[in-house]
């Protein structure tokens, strides 16, 4: 019998039978296929684990297979998941750490993603589809107690100030003038009550003279209204007038326009004739008897009559 036959062919049985045992581990023919998707989350993942689980409503459909700083920004966290092929991962998917349980063991609970909306797809410059995020319970739980314990601590800090020594004292004076003031009103009651009874009758006295007061406002009022008529007919008057005016204004000018040139030619005329009777006056106070003989023949000249 060949024993290193029978040897070799125990160790490729054996490597064969490791093989498969390998390959059935790790899903042999069964291994699903996973798309990679990235999400970044801006609070601590204490309790996050590689291979934690990725839930998409309570069902596992994944794994965290990283976990990083951003290197630009050290206050967030980078997170690469290994989701099964299929999962309809669409743009309003939302990533929230959830902790499971009371073991602090925290996971990914991916939620949303409307029927409608498009699958989610990676962007230029992106090497994998990015998943949003919204922050987890306990961030919210501690930006709340954060903002509370801040009010209060001003709070505490406003009633301190409040109730500093001098604001005692300030308020123990007040206190006593107060006191005093009661007695002093306490003292004069019976004054008081008499100055109210008294304020009482002045205001139904008030009360009577303003209903007396209403028709004399009434008949003022209609008064009012009969100038503001009278105004108004007098305006009217006023504007028909004015019309008037205009009117009379452009017969003048009119008038003007026709009479002027022929007073300004009688007025030439007249004074031609009064430069004529001047010249006549003058002739009369120099020669009196012209009026009456006429003009007197001119004598001759020399050689005149021998020509006649």
């Amino acid at each position: 019998m060949n024993y290193a036959l029978v040897g070799a062919f125990v160790l490729v049985l054996s490597a064969v039978l490791i093989g498969i045992v390998l390959w059935l581990a790790s899903g042999g023919a069964f291994q699903k296929k996973h798309d990679l998707y990235l999400a970044v989350i801006d609070e601590s993942v204490s309790g996050l684990n590689l291979n934690a689980p990725v839930k998409y409503n309570g069902v596992d459909v994944g794994k965290v297979r990283q976990i990083h700083l951003d290197p630009e920004n050290p206050e967030r966290v980078i997170l690469l998941f290994a989701i099964e092929r299929g999962t309809p991962i669409k743009v309003d998917t939302v990533a929230v750490l959830k902790i499971q349980g009371l073991t602090g063991i925290a996971y990914v609970e991916l939620s949303g993603g409307a029927r409608d909306a498009p699958l989610l797809r990676a962007t230029a410059g992106s090497e994998y589809p990015v998943i949003r995020t919204k922050p987890s319970l306990s961030a919210r739980l501690e930006n709340v107690l954060t903002n509370v314990l801040a009010k209060l601590d001003s709070t505490s800090n406003h009633i301190n100030a409040i109730l500093s020594d001098e604001n005692q004292a300030a308020f123990k004076s007040a206190l006593a003038d107060i006191a005093a003031v009661a007695h002093t009103i306490a003292a004069r009651k019976n004054t008081l009550d008499a100055g109210i009874a008294n304020a009482a009758r002045t205001f139904e006295n008030a009360s009577r003279a303003t209903a007396q007061l209403s028709p004399v406002i009434d008949r003022i009022g209609r008064s009012a209204d009969a100038v503001e008529k009278m105004g108004n007919e007098a305006a009217l008057a006023s504007a028909s007038a004015g019309k008037t005016v205009d009117a009379v204004g452009a017969d003048v000018k009119r008038f003007t326009a026709e009479i002027l040139p022929e007073v300004e030619r009688l007025l030439g005329e007249i004074t031609v004739l009064a430069t004529s009777l001047r010249r006549l006056s003058e002739k009369i106070e120099g020669s009196p008897g012209g009026l009456l003989l006429g003009r007197r023949p001119v004598p001759p000249g020399p050689g005149e009559a021998a020509a006649k």
